[in-house]
C-alpha cells in the first residue's frame, strides 16, 4: 500500500492519477470534501472514466498534525509520498508554516520509522536549494543561507532536517526539489498564478527568473526514484531555466494576448511592496511582496538538473505541450 500526503494539490492529484493509472494500490490523506472535488476535476482533464479512478483511492479524512488520524492512515502502507505543505511567503505566517512543514513532516518521518515503512520521498522546493556565489549554476551540493529567504524555504529546509533525520534511523529516503511545477487546474495560487496574470494581458514583467518543469515529469521523476535503489539522495528537478519575460509571453501567446514588454523597475517593486502591506492590513490577505521577493527577483539562481537526468537517465519533456494545455483549460474555465 502505497501513501499519499498533500494528495489534493496540483502535485498530489496528478500523482495519484499516475498511480492508479499504474494499478498501484494508493491511499491519500484529505481534510475536507470540497478537496477531494478538485481531484476528481483533475481526473476529468485526462480521461473520461475519471470517476472509476477516482474510486480506486482509500482516502482517508486526516491531517500531518493529527497523529490519531495518522495512525489510521499508515496501516499496512509500504511507501510515503509527502507532498502535504503549507505554501504562504508571508513573514507572519511563519509559526503556522514551521509547524505545518517541519513538524508535520518530523511526524510523517516518525510514522514511517514507526511502522517500517520502505521508503519515503519528500517534496521539497528549489528554495532550499542555495544561491551559487559566481555565475553559475546551483546543484544539490550548493551550500544554502537563510539570509534573503523566505518564510516558506526557510521551513522547508527545517522539513528537509526531519528527513535526514529519518535516514540517520536507518529510513530509506529520496528528495526532490522542484521548480515551478506547470501543470492545469488550480489557478489560484503556485503556477496558475501565472496563466491568470497572463490571461489579463498586463504590459509589465517582473525582472529574475526560476527553473520550470511539468507536473507530469515531477511525478514521473518521484515514481522512478521510489522503484529505484537509490536512496538517502536529494534531486533539483528542473527542466529549463527561463525568465518571468519568457514564461509570460510563451503562456500569452497560447491565450492569443499580447506579450509583455515592460520590466518592472526597483521603486516599481518597493511601491508594489508596501501597497501589498496595506492591503494585508485592510484585508488580511496574505502578502505576496516582500524584502526576500524583490531580492530574489534582482538575483535570480539557474540551476543544474545534471544528477537526476544520470541517476535515472531521465529526459524531460518540452513545456510547450503542458503550457498550451493548460491555457486551454484556464481560458475554457474562466471565458
Amino acid at each position: 500500500m502505497v501513501l499519499v500526503t498533500g494528495g489534493t494539490g496540483l502535485l498530489g492529484s496528478h500523482l495519484l492519477l499516475k498511480l492508479v493509472n499504474d494499478n498501484i494500490e494508493v491511499r491519500a490523506l484529505y481534510r475536507t470534501t470540497e478537496k477531494l472535488e478538485e481531484v476528481k476535476k483533475i481526473f476529468g482533464y485526462y480521461c473520461p472514466n475519471a470517476n472509476t479512478l477516482f474510486k480506486k483511492i482509500n482516502w482517508v479524512k486526516g491531517d500531518i498534525l493529527d497523529i490519531p488520524s495518522l495512525e489510521l492512515a499508515f496501516k499496512q502502507v509500504t511507501h510515503v509520498y509527502h507532498c502535504a505543505a503549507y505554501i504562504s511567503f508571508n513573514p507572519s505566517d511563519f509559526k503556522l508554516l514551521e509547524r505545518i512543514n517541519r513538524e508535520g513532516t518530523a511526524n510523517i518521518v516518525n510514522m514511517c520509522i514507526a511502522v517500517g515503512v520502505k521508503k519515503l520521498c519528500h517534496v521539497s522546493t528549489i528554495g532550499t536549494i542555495g544561491r551559487p556565489i559566481l555565475n553559475e549554476k546551483a546543484t544539490e551540493e550548493t551550500e544554502w543561507s537563510r539570509q534573503h529567504t523566505n518564510p516558506y524555504a526557510i521551513t522547508k529546509n527545517l522539513a528537509e532536517m526531519e528527513v535526514w533525520r529519518g535516514a540517520q534511523e536507518h529510513l530509506q529516503i529520496v528528495i526532490v526539489n522542484p521548480g515551478v511545477i506547470l501543470g492545469p487546474g488550480f489557478w489560484g495560487n503556485g503556477s496558475g498564478i501565472f496563466f491568470k496574470t497572463a490571461s489579463k494581458g498586463y504590459p509589465f514583467y517582473p525582472p529574475g527568473g526560476s527553473g520550470f518543469i511539468t507536473v507530469s515529469d515531477v511525478t514521473r521523476s518521484m515514481v522512478n526514484l521510489m522503484n529505484s535503489k537509490i536512496t538517502g539522495e536529494r534531486f533539483i528537478l528542473v527542466a529549463k531555466n527561463l525568465s518571468y519575460k519568457d514564461i509570460l509571453s510563451h503562456i500569452t501567446s497560447t491565450m492569443e494576448k499580447k506579450a509583455p514588454s515592460k520590466e518592472l523597475k526597483l521603486w516599481q517593486l518597493q511601491l508594489g511592496k508596501f501597497g501589498d502591506q496595506i492591503r494585508n492590513i485592510v484585508t488580511g490577505k496574505a502578502r505576496t511582496i516582500t524584502n526576500s521577493t524583490i531580492y530574489g527577483l534582482q538575483h535570480p539562481t539557474k540551476f543544474d538538473n545534471s544528477k537526476i537526468s544520470k541517476a535515472l537517465e531521465f529526459e524531460f519533456e518540452p513545456l510547450d505541450e503542458t503550457i498550451e494545455f493548460s491555457s486551454k483549460l484556464f481560458i475554457e474555465e474562466n471565458s
